[in-house]
């Protein structure tokens, strides 16, 4: 990689002497405010792709103008280079990046209560019959609002009866409280759940082969927003019930997990893994499970809210999903 010769000596050394290890990475501008961070399994060929003749992302062009230093923490593995990315930016909260700063936005899906022209609504805070957090507002109104075109919902013994009505209809308040027990039904039953989901691709399937096509597009927006609304709600439920031991190798040898809850609660380096040290770790956390409030997902004072931590159990679970079987130890 040629790096672009207008870059003052001292960043062009930095850059030169970056090591090929995982970490994060911060950009500051020449007021010393941090601009950007970013993680990589390879901090060497990641920081210095910014600063080649031709960037790849439109963001780097606009960035690259402002960039006058970097600095860097290396980490032992790709999954703790993640989740210090996280932490960071929600602390730090750099003009750059758009993802996970702003998790105060987050929102949540509530069945309303009262009857109105749409009995699913967006609130701040998690309420009764609320479900979530969500981090797009607005995709979540598009959601419901496709939803409403559907209304009134029933249901039969053996499936839910629904029309999609280019005009939606008015509920009356019998209507809207069965259409409201639906979708509670709906949202906390996964079985209810991939039924209705069923019945609509039945409809979007009919419509097609009677070139309705306008209506089964329709029905595969609201199919894929149920979609997301179901990952919002109970996505990496498995594994968020289990007790995950992790075996990661680094290069000073592996490094030992123990994740609870969504949490890592105990990390340990090992030259070498032996089957007495596997059980002496779990022990180990074990113990640190029965400690209230005490885990590592946080390596800085960050209070972790329920919106906050949708990000730090994504990066977990996808993390875990992404590692060999011989890595994960479900115990």
């Amino acid at each position: 990689m040629t790096i672009l010769p207008d870059i003052t000596n001292e960043l062009k050394e930095k850059l030169n002497n970056l090591p090929a290890l995982p970490g994060i990475y911060k950009f500051y501008d020449g007021s010393g405010n941090i601009i950007y961070i970013g993680k990589s399994k390879c901090l060497k060929n990641r920081v210095r792709s910014y600063f080649m003749k031709s960037p790849k992302w439109e963001k780097v062009k606009k960035m690259i103008c402002f960039i006058q230093d970097v600095e860097y923490i290396v980490t032992d593995t790709h999954l703790e280079a993640r989740l210090l990315e996280c932490e960071l930016i929600k602390t730090i909260k750099p003009y750059f990046n758009a993802q996970m700063k702003n998790d105060q936005r987050y929102v949540y899906l509530k069945v309303a209560e009262n009857n109105s022209y749409n009995p699913l609504t967006v609130v701040a805070e998690r309420k009764e019959a609320s479900f979530g957090p969500f981090r797009s507002r607005y995709t979540l109104l598009d959601i419901i609002n496709s939803f409403k075109n559907i209304y009134p919902i029933k249901k039969s013994s053996q499936t839910y009866l629904f029309d999609y009505h280019l005009i939606p209809l008015s509920l009356t308040i019998d209507e809207f409280e069965e259409n409201r027990k639906n979708l509670l039904d709906l949202l906390t039953d996964s079985l209810k759940f991939d039924l209705f989901l069923s019945e609509l691709e039945l409809k979007m399937t009919e419509a097609a082969s009677f070139f309705k096509y306008e209506t089964a597009s329709m029905y595969r927006d609201i199919i894929n927003g149920l979609k997301y609304i179901k990952h919002g709600i109970s996505a990496y439920e498995n594994l968020l019930n289990r007790n995950i031991l992790l075996k990661i190798p680094y290069p000073g040898g592996i490094k030992l997990f123990y994740i609870s809850n969504g949490f890592i609660l105990y990390k340990e380096t090992f030259t070498i893994v032996k089957a007495k040290d596997i059980r002496a770790f779990i022990q180990k956390g074990i113990y640190r499970m029965n400690i209230s409030g005490t885990h590592l997902n946080s390596n800085i004072d960050l209070e972790i809210t329920e919106k906050k931590q949708i990000d730090f159990r994504d990066i977990l679970c996808s993390e875990i999903l992404a590692l060999p079987e011989d890595m994960v130890i479900l115990l």
